[in-house]
């Protein structure tokens, strides 16, 4: 089968015949219907801090993938040939689908192990399903695994971009009452369809609302220190944003407030499960712009130029 390799930062895709994986124990093989392009497929191919991440070159890219089970290796009983699927990207020693030495979705076919197999409902199109194991994921696990959002919960969000903005909504669909931070202008014109309660330039603008949880997907330094003082007695601040390395804040209102303080990365399978659950009611829907397998290289750099709107996802004919 032709994939695109990758071979290192500064060095172009390149669309090869590699062997076509078959299933060993443990392992099914997956037949790619839809790979979302990311942003971090063209940081590596960019920034060379990036190639910590890749032990085995060439290697095939592309981390956020759906598609059908075509074969079923010993081990694997539950699953059967023609199961829709969502691959939930994290391998159980730390590895990833597109990282590590498994290679990704910028090619037909890839190995699965049932830590990734997560059940596609028939509700949801690939494409939908292959966006969500990573941005979509990465909120999800911020907002609901990690903070606990749920109805009747006050919670903040800083930064309405791309987490930002699915983790809002996400909030909301739980039913918590959201408030929001963010100071791009036009961003902020997004509080009605987000379904905001509130928005403004600082989380500092809130913290008369008793926010328990509020989750900083800006990261800015900044933010971190504006949500630890907003936050009330006993609240929660998760932490995903890492717009900078670091942050000065405030301990002593750490310590006298009894706050807990989460990072968070990525998610799990059973957050991409439940995931899948809440997008089946149509509410939780990025927009999707679809291109072919052949345009992967050209969508990257499209990524890299700031010329896209939405999600990127490269889709397999039948």
């Amino acid at each position: 089968m032709k994939s695109w390799r990758f071979h290192g930062t500064g060095r172009p895709l390149t669309l090869e015949e590699v062997e076509t994986p078959r299933a060993g124990p443990g392992e099914v093989i997956v037949d790619v219907k839809a790979a979302g392009l990311c942003a971090s497929d063209m940081g590596a191919l960019h920034e060379p801090e990036w190639m910590t991440s890749f032990p085995r070159l060439p290697m095939t890219l592309g981390h956020e993938n759906a598609g059908v089970i075509s074969e079923i290796g010993p081990g694997m009983d539950r699953w059967q040939v023609g199961d829709r699927v969502g691959l939930s990207p994290m391998i159980p020693n730390g590895e990833a689908i597109g990282y590590g030495t498994w290679d990704g979705g910028y090619g037909p076919k890839v190995r699965a192990t049932e830590a990734n197999l997560v059940r596609l409902p028939a509700e949801l199109s690939f494409e939908l399903g292959a966006v969500a194991t990573d941005a979509d994921l990465t909120a999800y696990h911020a907002m609901v695994a990690l903070g606990g959002a749920q109805e009747g919960m006050r919670v903040g969000v800083i930064g309405l971009g791309g987490l930002g903005y699915l983790g809002a909504r996400i909030a909301v669909l739980k039913g918590a009452e959201v408030y929001a931070a963010e100071t791009n202008p036009a961003t902020r014109e997004l509080a009605a369809e987000i379904g905001l309660a509130g928005v403004a330039e600082s989380i500092s603008g809130f913290a008369d609302k008793n926010l328990t949880l509020i989750v900083d997907y800006a990261g800015f330094g900044t933010t971190t220190a504006q949500a630890v003082e907003a936050l009330p007695k006993s609240g929660t601040l998760v932490q995903v944003g890492l717009g900078r390395p670091e942050s000065t804040v405030n301990t002593q209102a750490i310590i006298f407030k009894q706050l807990k303080i989460l990072g968070s990365l990525s998610g799990t399978q059973q957050d991409l499960t439940e995931l899948y659950e809440l997008m089946r009611g149509g509410e939780l829907e990025p927009p999707i712009h679809r291109i072919t397998p052949d345009r992967i290289p050209e969508g990257l750099e499209l990524l890299r130029q700031g010329g896209v709107v939405g999600r990127l996802v490269a889709c397999y004919e039948d």
